[in-house]
């Protein structure tokens, strides 16, 4: 289940809302106006977490990988010289 985060533009309000309650929400409240101006900026926060957590996956995997390969060089240089 996604969460989202609804700001209206014009007021500054915030909601902080599920899948479900995103789709309430915008049966009641237009999305744009009737001159065609946008009302609403959505986030997805799950998205937003994901690629977060992914980023500092990618940051570990690269440091150990690191990490990994001067341990290599310094046990062979121990090892035959």
């Amino acid at each position: 289940m996604n969460n989202y985060k609804i700001t209206n533009l014009t007021s500054g309000a915030r909601h902080y809302l599920n899948e479900e309650e995103k789709v309430n929400f915008f049966t009641k409240n237009c999305y744009q106006s009737k001159s065609g101006i946008i009302r609403y900026d959505i986030v997805n926060l799950t998205e937003q977490k994901r690629i977060r957590r992914n980023k500092i996956l990618d940051a570990v995997q690269l440091s150990t990988l690191f990490i990994a390969i001067i341990l290599t060089t310094i046990l062979i240089i121990e090892n035959y010289y």
